[in-house]
């Protein structure tokens, strides 16, 4: 029977109650149906959306006694955001060798850096406040193991499909001349793969749901040992040899990426995950290497997939841009060390000549980024000592703090920050690997405070 009591409205106890509480939505709505953001044309814009709920959530939650947590090494971060928007003040700085343009002109694309930047951290601020019962980790962790799933189908979609493309209802809301932009084609423009003249001849590099090859290979790394913590973690051994099957055929996109970057982010990842079973005096850890060795090597050697990777070895088309790039970033950062320039500069021409530049017909032809090879020569050339400092001091700081979590999330996230540091010579992190590298961040950081059971 239904009481009026029942009927009645909720006392403030009830309302503070549940104002206390934080949904678990803007999570996991970000991570279960990226691939919908992805086709919507939203894709990495999902973060920022998401970020308003957020900050409204965590305030109301304030605003109701609870206390806000941040995370361990926070001050770090904190330096990184002031140096951030301290290096806007040289915006107008046009160092020697690169285009000149207003700071008006630049500002577009610091702005977007910097609400990005803003947006992932309350991302990492209000994952690190769920509860188990709001959000477990062991959720959060299959959530992570289904966007390695995701990367996973997009390459293969990128191997079968290379040239599959759409038009995505964001960008038919977008006038025309915008629509054409590459910057914003690249944010809106749903496509499987990157064309791209590599080893001799135009062949399609996976990107999907990420954008770039680049990105896609350093997302690739960052999930990879979530996948295996969620396998490891469920009580069916058919999921188990689901997973197991999973990463052998991941090996396929992974090769076909031809990215180099990949290869050495998946080896260090092994490496590392190895060492600290055997500090943990997990020892049958060395009997496992070998086989997952022999198995890649025996999967190179006797598919096509060996051609694909001698190919690349054979042809390093990208080593002396890169080079190029490395001096000019550091060139750069010996003009302005404390503060950088406040973002990244296209330079002259390319390597070989000041007269190849972009034309009407062919954007950016010519037209290198200094900092777009690289977030370490990124944040040395746009935030200076100080950016670099608080950025590579927060995620340091996090990988000593939580040095001693042996659970299967502490090793797993920990692999993640470290596959990072080797990933930040050659990829940039925004916007999607530094995402995933907050919440792995966020992961050990709620494992110290709740235990390290999964």
């Amino acid at each position: 029977m239904v009481t009026a009591e029942a009927l009645a409205p909720a006392g403030p106890a009830h309302r503070t109650a549940r104002n206390r509480s934080l949904p678990s939505w803007p999570v996991a709505g970000i991570l279960l149906l990226y691939p919908l953001w992805w086709a919507l044309g939203l894709g990495v814009l999902i973060f920022p959306m998401a970020a308003v709920p957020m900050v409204f959530l965590l305030l109301r939650r304030r605003a109701a006694g609870r206390p806000l947590r941040l995370p361990p090494g926070f001050v770090w971060w904190v330096i990184f955001l002031v140096a951030v928007v301290a290096s806007i003040a040289a915006l107008g700085a046009d160092p020697p060798g690169t285009v000149a343009e207003r700071a008006g002109d630049r500002l577009v694309a610091v702005v977007y850096k910097l609400s990005m930047y803003a947006s992932l951290t309350v991302l990492l601020i209000y994952t690190g406040n769920l509860t188990e019962a709001e959000l477990s980790r062991r959720r959060l962790v299959r959530l992570l193991a289904g966007m390695f799933v995701v990367t996973v189908l997009g390459g293969l979609l990128g191997m079968v499909a290379g040239n599959f493309e759409f038009t995505s209802p964001v960008e038919w809301l977008l006038p025309g001349g915008m629509r054409g932009k590459g910057f914003v084609k690249s944010l809106v423009h749903p496509y499987a793969a990157q064309i791209m003249d590599i080893v001799g001849d135009p062949k399609p590099r996976p990107a999907a749901p990420w954008g770039y090859t680049n990105t896609w290979g350093n997302n690739f790394c960052l999930l990879l040992p979530w996948l295996v913590v969620a396998a490891w973690a469920s009580r069916g051994s058919g999921r188990k040899l689901l997973a197991v099957i999973f990463l052998a055929v991941s090996v396929a996109p992974a090769i076909a990426s031809l990215n180099r970057g990949l290869w050495i982010g998946v080896g260090l990842l092994l490496v590392y995950v190895a060492l600290r079973y055997v500090l943990a005096g997990r020892l049958w850890i060395l009997l496992l290497l070998p086989v997952v060795g022999g198995l890649l090597a025996l999967a190179v050697t006797a598919t096509p997939l060996g051609t694909t990777v001698q190919a690349r070895l054979d042809n390093g088309k990208s080593n002396g841009v890169r080079s190029f790039l490395i001096d000019k970033a550091l060139d750069g950062f010996t003009g302005s060390p404390v503060i950088g320039y406040g973002g990244t500069r296209d330079t002259l021409g390319g390597r070989n000549s000041i007269t190849v530049g972009e034309s009407a017909s062919c954007e950016r032809c010519g037209n290198f980024t200094v900092g777009g090879n690289g977030q370490l020569w990124q944040l040395l050339y746009a935030h200076g000592a100080a950016g670099t400092l608080g950025y590579l001091g927060f995620f340091a700081y996090g990988l000593w703090r939580f040095r001693h979590d042996r659970s299967p999330i502490g090793i797993a996230g920990s692999a993640a920050l470290v596959t990072s540091f080797s990933a930040m010579l050659w990829y940039n992190s925004l916007v999607t690997p530094l995402a995933f590298m907050f919440l792995a961040y966020a992961l050990l950081w709620r494992n110290s405070i709740e235990g390290s059971d999964l």
